[in-house]
């Protein structure tokens, strides 16, 4: 049996280097399958195995719209569809990537100890929203520091507004942030620039609205469930074309879009009990592909079950993701500088617990979880550029029932505090878009589907998950456009003072962590932590050949002493505002940094 994934069918529309269209669509339940092209009458398909019905033309051009007739009544757009330009409900449109790969810049990706990621989302990103507007502040973005965009979702969701964790043509990109060639400029762009590009993906779920997934096969099954509905289809009968269609789906960014990057959302609602998980064989293929164009991509992963077998090598009985999201990090700061501690910050502590996860990463690593009221989590060695960590992302702000970011929930000192202990983490750091220049406005749920049923059931859910909380008023309605419009950046704010202070602070840090081996390297070896919990001081240590560094951090409200460290020390960093900087004192809610 051939694994080799140049070997296997790839989805939908392709075109060959004379022009013709090879048509792939996966439908076992179909008796008869032809294509409708740009509304003319249907082309037959020919049935292969599998289930699968092929054919190569040259029919269909680029640009052509089209769908498929199944058992000549059912009218359906391709679920392997690279563009939805009338939307989830309309035509498919042909696209010729291997045009695209023409244009491709000459660039090599960043090795992921260099990443320093900024995320944000296509459409409150800039004040247009599209990918094209993205490219100008590409400049802005590079002097700030940053090294990796990581874009979330863009697979074509219903509407013009959504999160992007909607999409139901996993394929297609967005058709209101500029559709596929747009995209490729972004990306080219970015290269351009020198920065790499993370792209969020969802393979745990697929959207409601225009998902036509059941009309063709099983693609889901019902031996799962998962929050969003029936799990996708990765371990029960007829998996094999399901788990080609993903693998293929990664491929293709890689391949076509020139991605650096995949962050796979939530793969813990990934269900797959075979032999071979199907993270392993998308690492498999990609490490394929890899060898075959001289190429380097990364999977990166959303994980909260702290099992380092998702992210320990292959040839280690592990699945092979490079690196993994941990909100840990950010459950046990966020706790330490005053932030709620109902929900999931019920299991964190503090300071305790943000120094357990600067020294292993998992803070639940094999001990007993109060709130999952059992033993959890595995213990971990693996390096430190296998963690991304964060003090915000969309989750942790747009989850709140009012969007509020850091910069309205603590105070200016505070934040800094916070951004520093991020970026003296030994893990990869992440900001979410405007953080550096303490964005005031909000980041809201929001959606703009057609549907009514579904618009109002998105309402209710929305309203019944905060119904603890109408003392502070009514959940935004995902639906209007104005919690959309609220929830862009406003870039104007960095005019004010307070802003650029921020921003200068932010430049400052993500420098030093550039230029201090200590805290650029990612051996957790190198590293030792002290904390005073009366005092809410925390000490880190960390070292990198005969370079040491030294972070004195002070989450009180309380000016605190230390004791700095002896020897051929100098201050790299001191994020305290105040002029009455005492030798020996920490300011409130200040970090000092020194380094020989």
């Amino acid at each position: 049996m051939d694994n080799s994934y140049k070997n296997k069918l790839v989805p939908g529309v392709t075109f060959s280097q004379n022009g013709e269209a090879q048509i792939v669509l996966w439908a076992p339940k179909a008796e008869d399958v032809s294509i409708k092209i740009d509304e003319e009458g249907g082309i037959s398909l020919n049935k292969a195995d599998k289930g699968y019905w092929t054919l190569n033309t040259s029919k269909l051009k680029p640009l052509d719209k089209y769908k498929f007739i199944l058992n000549g009544t059912d009218e359906l757009p391709d679920p392997a569809s690279r563009s939805q330009p009338d939307g989830v409900h309309g035509p498919s449109q042909a696209i010729d990537l291997a045009a695209y790969r023409k244009e491709a810049a000459d660039w090599n990706n960043l090795p992921l100890t260099d990443y320093i990621i900024y995320e944000l989302h296509t459409g409150t990103f800039t004040p247009d929203g599209t990918f094209a507007d993205i490219e100008n502040k590409l400049p802005y973005l590079k002097e700030l520091g940053i090294t990796a965009i990581e874009i979330m979702p863009v697979a074509q969701f219903p509407g013009e507004r959504n999160w992007g964790y909607d999409g139901v043509f996993p394929y297609a990109v967005q058709n209101s942030y500029g559709g596929p060639e747009a995209l490729f400029n972004l990306v080219n762009a970015c290269h351009q620039h020198g920065l790499a590009v993370i792209l969020d993906v969802v393979y745990n779920h697929v959207g409601p609205e225009g998902n036509y997934f059941n009309e063709f096969g099983p693609y889901f099954t019902q031996k799962y469930n998962t929050p969003w509905g029936n799990a996708v289809n990765f371990d029960d009968a007829g998996c094999d074309e399901v788990r080609n269609y993903f693998v293929q789906n990664v491929l293709m960014w890689f391949r076509d879009f020139g991605i650096d990057a995949l962050r796979l959302d939530a793969v813990h609602a990934i269900k797959d009990f075979s032999p071979k998980h199907i993270l392993q064989e998308m690492r498999e293929a990609v490490d394929e592909l890899m060898s075959k164009t001289g190429k380097t991509h990364y999977l990166i992963i959303e994980f909260d079950l702290n099992d380092k077998r998702f992210i320990d090598p292959i040839d280690n009985h592990g699945f092979g993701m490079h690196a993994q999201w941990i909100d840990e990090f950010h459950h046990a700061l966020r706790v330490t500088v005053g932030g709620d501690r109902n929900g999931y910050y019920s299991d964190f502590n503090g300071l305790q617990h943000l120094a357990k996860a600067y020294k292993d990463a998992y803070v639940y690593d094999g001990v007993y979880s109060p709130k999952r009221q059992k033993t959890f989590g595995t213990k971990t060695n693996n390096p430190g550029w296998q963690f991304v960590a964060f003090s915000q992302n969309h989750d942790h702000v747009g989850n709140r029932m009012l969007g509020e970011r850091s910069s309205t929930l603590f105070s200016f000192e505070m934040q800094k505090l916070m951004a520093a202990a991020v970026m003296v983490s030994p893990y990869l750091p992440m900001l979410f878009m405007g953080e550096e220049y303490s964005e005031q406005k909000p980041f809201l749920y929001f959606v703009s589907h057609t549907d009514k049923e579904l618009i109002e059931a998105v309402r209710k859910g929305r309203k019944d998950e905060f119904k603890a909380f109408h003392s502070e008023g009514e959940a935004p309605d995902p639906q209007a456009e104005d919690t959309f419009e609220q929830s862009k950046l406003n870039w104007d704010s960095l005019n004010g003072i307070h802003h650029q202070t921020m921003l200068g602070y932010y430049k400052q840090l993500i420098q030093l962590r550039k230029s201090i081996p200590a805290l650029h390297g990612y051996n957790r070896e190198n590293l030792a932590v002290e904390f005073d919990e009366s005092a809410q001081t925390l000490r880190l240590y960390r070292w990198e050949g005969q370079n040491q560094v030294y972070c004195y951090m002070n989450f009180s409200d309380e000016a605190q002493s230390f004791v700095p460290p002896e020897g051929n020390f100098t201050i790299a960093l001191n994020s305290s505002s105040t002029n009455s900087q005492s030798e020996n004192q920490l300011q409130p809610q200040s970090v000092i940094i020194y380094t020989n």
